[in-house]
């Protein structure tokens, strides 16, 4: 395990924390939580690619956390009432949509038996 796969794994741990602020009114303690996780994405991608340390577990798990972050941060807001539970329904709808084309794709490409996964670009 290296140094970006470790900080995604603490962005998913994040959403332990992230949560029950939320849910409980810690406003600027998930605030702050979510800050963070968001920050360890820019930088599990960006020490991945400067150091040569990406990894298919990283090509999976980076898209992955993320989606665990921003979904659950809609789910919370839907519970809370600040959202609309049609919107948010309509984003999950287009995450799985999205998640489920990258390993059609990856089925497709996948004629030779080799292990691929469709990584998430930089702008990502």
């Amino acid at each position: 395990m290296n140094v970006p796969n470790i900080l995604t794994m603490a962005r998913i741990v994040a959403v332990a924390g992230f949560i029950p602020c939320l849910m409980n009114g810690y406003y600027l303690a998930a605030l702050i939580i979510f800050a963070l996780a968001s920050v360890t994405d820019f930088l599990d991608g960006y020490i991945a690619r400067k150091y040569k340390l990406v990894t298919n577990l990283g090509k999976f798990l980076d898209p992955l956390a993320d989606k665990i972050l921003v979904i659950s941060a809609l789910v919370c807001f839907v519970e809370l009432g600040l959202t609309a539970a049609w919107a948010v329904c309509i984003i999950i709808i287009r995450e799985f949509a999205v998640t489920g084309l990258r390993l059609a794709v990856v089925s497709a490409e996948n004629s030779k038996h080799e292990k691929k996964v469709v990584a998430a670009g930089w702008l990502g």
